[in-house]
């Protein structure tokens, strides 16, 4: 018998953030373990509640895992109706008020037991190996596979000296992946250029979404012309690089030809009372809301999907709004290239072919999506090739330890692989000094978790560790 493939997933947040490092990996834990051939893990970030304060919703806290695993499994089976048996474990995290993100505290690599270190999945690689410090990846498991899910050039372009910001941010995430991943998949070519690299969309919707679009779809059937009784809308979280700022301009220097438009805009975030403000500087119909489940009854009337935003890698809100069967109306950018098969999806490349196509799109009724096109948009396909791009189904090597060979016996592989091993040196030493750490934003005190979040997750708590592996 084919031996069982042991999968654990590494990713940057969890529920009940409503971010996509939180939902996707989420599903593709859910779904992966449905084969019962893969006995799958899910890790995610656990916080104190001085950082779940600042990052969870709705005054959502847990005061311990089995409260935050026991959530998790709920959302999953209530907003989704997917019941799976995957496992859910956890690893220490702080909250980084200055990135907007959670990092990982000591070396998470020690979360999962060697005897079943099999196949590693990192969500967001970048993100967990930029400050990692202890055993290296590529030594404790025998794959490891990243999927990068964020364009940190587009954010970090828009911050003070932001080019030059993104200029050693391309080449910091071209070195950690290199040294941590066997095989790395890009959500789409809008992410920067990465070491062994493919493209391809490995991420699905909620099943709920799809059955809204049934249901719609069945009304239009019937002729009911009240299938879309509302006219257009954006969702996002409400931070200006989220598309706000696009959306803003489009609609400021069209306001004469776009008068009859309604746009209904819902986010939460650190920039909501400035959006606000800003858009009822407009004479168009705009109103701001605070944001809520795109999948809530409140979103199933609206015909128009409008997301300008070109910072996302594969925007989630676009194949949900498809999903439901509307129309969407975005930008011609690499990362909607996923989205161009769908007729309901119609990309502008200037202002003037945004006003054209939603001015059509307020009049035309969407069409029906088609199995194969439904098909695309799931997590079962999503999966599908998920498991095709990350070769899950290729033999796995055994782990093995580079030995020292004489210089003029080494072949050019033998080459790569002891400057790997010297550049995995180098940054093992110095994510190792504190000092390095924080002049390249790292958390201060975060080689290893403090007594608080060693009490927390059941850890021994040692006056001095030490990591020395890579």
């Amino acid at each position: 018998m084919a031996q069982k493939q042991h999968i654990v997933i590494f990713t940057t947040a969890s529920l009940p953030w409503m971010t996509g490092t939180a939902v996707n990996p989420l599903f593709r834990a859910a779904y992966l373990a449905k084969n019962s051939d893969r006995d799958v893990t899910l890790v995610i970030p656990w916080l104190s509640l001085k950082d779940q304060v600042l990052v969870y919703p709705n005054k959502i806290m847990f005061s311990s895992l089995v409260e935050h695993e026991a959530y998790v499994h709920w959302w999953l089976k209530e907003k989704a109706d997917v019941i799976s048996g995957f496992k859910i474990t956890f690893y220490p995290g702080k909250f980084s008020k200055e990135k907007r993100s959670i990092l990982p505290v000591g070396d998470i690599t020690e979360t999962i037991p060697d005897e079943v270190a099999d196949i590693a999945i990192l969500e967001e690689p970048e993100h967990l190996t930029w400050y990692h410090h202890g055993r290296r990846w590529k030594t404790k498991f025998r794959k490891v596979i990243g999927v990068v899910h964020t364009n940190y050039l587009e954010y970090v372009k828009r911050e003070k000296n932001g080019q030059i910001q993104a200029f050693l941010l391309k080449y910091v995430n071209s070195w950690v992946i290199q040294i941590y991943c066997h095989k790395v998949v890009r959500l789409s070519a809008a992410t920067q250029d990465l070491p062994r690299s493919i493209i391809c969309n490995v991420h699905g919707v909620n099943p709920k979404f799809l059955e809204v679009g049934q249901m719609k779809h069945g009304l239009i059937v019937e002729g009911d012309q009240k299938a879309f009784s509302k006219c257009s809308y954006f969702i996002g979280k409400m931070v200006w690089s989220k598309g706000y700022t696009e959306l803003l301009q489009l609609l400021s220097h069209h306001q004469n030809e776009l008068s009859d438009l309604q746009v209904d805009i819902y986010g939460n975030g650190e920039d909501f009372d400035d959006v606000k403000k800003s858009f009822s500087k407009l004479t168009l119909g705009v109103r701001i809301y605070p944001g809520h489940d795109h999948v809530d009854s409140l979103f199933h009337d609206y015909k128009v999907f409008i997301n300008p935003s070109t910072t996302d890698v594969v925007c989630t809100t676009t194949a949900e709004a498809l999903a439901m069967g509307k129309i969407v109306i975005c930008a011609n950018h690499p990362s909607n290239e996923f989205f161009r098969q769908f007729p309901n999806c119609h990309m502008y490349n200037t202002s003037n072919e945004f006003v054209q196509l939603t001015l059509r799109a307020i009049v035309e009724e969407p069409l029906p999506l088609t199995d194969d096109l439904r098909h695309a948009l799931s997590w079962e396909a999503a999966t599908e090739r998920f498991v095709e791009a990350a070769e899950l189904n290729e033999a796995i090597q055994e782990k093995t330890l580079l030995s020292p060979k004489p210089l003029l016996q080494m072949s050019s592989d033998d080459w790569r692989k002891s400057v790997e091993e010297a550049s995995a040196f180098l940054h093992n030493t110095v994510s190792g000094i504190e000092v390095a750490r924080c002049a390249f934003g790292a958390i201060p005190e975060t080689l290893q978790p403090d007594e608080q979040l060693c009490k927390e997750l059941g850890l021994g708590f040692p006056e001095h560790k030490m990591f020395f592996g890579h």
